[in-house]
């Protein structure tokens, strides 16, 4: 969310590409689950869009194709944020996870992952 917000605060577009992979202990929700709390976040931005995506090893090109492909860095702070830490958090009822997480999908985020 820090790399998007920064695009966006330049005006830039932003394209956030769930790779669709079959839920699993590790990764328990569904690219359509993590496509919904995305657009969720971003209801009201107009240069963002959600997709799906196929599940893909790499990006490759083979000539100059107009764009970019990068990997920016972010503080470590942000780098250090842990998906699994927080999915563990909701489970057992702490609140901590809350301060990583956008709070206009905190309800739907528990609401998805309590119970599994």
């Amino acid at each position: 969310m820090e790399l998007f917000n920064q695009f966006l605060s330049k005006g830039l577009p932003v394209c956030i590409a769930i790779r669709d992979i079959a839920p699993d202990a590790a990764n328990p929700l569904s690219a359509e689950q993590v496509a919904s709390l995305w657009e969720k976040v971003y209801a009201n931005q107009p240069l963002v869009r959600v997709i799906i995506i196929p599940d893909i090893a790499s990006v490759n090109y083979g000539r100059g194709v107009g764009y970019e492909v990068n990997q920016l860095q972010v503080p470590d702070n942000i780098a250090a944020i842990s998906a699994t830490e927080i999915r563990t958090q909701i489970r057992e009822g702490k609140n901590g996870w809350k301060e990583f997480v956008d709070p206009s999908i905190h309800e739907l985020l528990a609401g998805l992952l309590i119970d599994r």
